[in-house]
């Protein structure tokens, strides 16, 4: 048979850890002069932010799913 994936019980939200990510690009993105290694970062960045709030809108009470 195949290899066994490993499983990973994880200890903090979804959104969480894509905040943090999305702070820690900026902060790495903030320590480098203007180019494309910045912008690259700021990028990743942006879609890290949209990413959590996407998930957060999707798991908000407000959003049914249909009947």
């Amino acid at each position: 048979m195949g290899q066994q994936r490993q499983k990973v019980k994880q200890t903090r939200s979804l959104e969480e850890r894509m905040a943090e990510q999305a702070a820690d690009l900026k902060e790495r993105a903030n320590q480098l002069p203007a180019g494309a290694e910045r912008e690259s970062l700021l990028r990743r960045a942006r879609l890290a932010e949209t990413g959590a709030h996407i998930s957060d809108w999707l798991r908000s009470p407000g959003l049914q799913p249909p009947k």
